[in-house]
């Protein structure tokens, strides 16, 4: 692999199906996870700072992160930028272990922003109070689903319901 992957162009998305948002994400091969599937779903990521990793050339290369210029991807510095950078008209739909509400209840329309919390703490208690909140059922004994799982059922959810196949 040559270049620096970190500062490569990422490819820009002109009207992503969705966009996949990790709040803190904290665990760097959850979001490289995360990463893979948005490039091959053609979903916009969005990282809200502060990461439990770094992304430069050489965490990406350990990583063996060679699609990383396929990924859009931004970035923002808090959730309130987050908030300010959200194309008008698009919805927030959160996803918690914490909400009571199956994500097969709600609908998502092309463009809208799916919100995944950090992987030790997930979404604060006033994101999940003040946003649409949602959860993937757990039958078993354990306390919660991985995250790149979670996003991975969640976005290919709401892609089949909008007809993308």
């Amino acid at each position: 692999m040559t270049g620096c992957l970190a500062r490569t162009g990422h490819r820009i998305l002109t009207a992503p199906a969705l966009n996949v948002v990790l709040y803190q994400p904290e665990i760097p091969a959850n979001t490289g996870n995360i990463a893979r599937l948005c490039a091959a779903a053609e979903i916009r990521l969005h990282l809200i700072h502060p990461l439990g990793f770094q992304v430069d050339d050489r965490h990406l290369r350990r990583a063996g992160l060679d699609y990383w210029p396929e990924v859009d991807v931004q970035h923002h510095p808090s959730f309130d930028q987050f908030l300010l950078s959200m194309e008008e008209g698009r919805g927030l739909l959160a996803f918690s272990r914490h909400a009571s509400v199956p994500y097969t209840e709600a609908t998502a329309r092309p463009g809208d922003y799916l919100l995944f919390g950090q992987e030790t703490q997930g979404l604060p208690p006033a994101i999940r109070e003040t946003y649409p909140c949602f959860t993937v059922p757990i039958w078993g004994k354990v306390r919660s689903l991985n995250l790149a799982t979670t996003v991975g059922i969640v976005a290919y959810h709401y892609l089949h319901q909008m007809g993308r196949f």
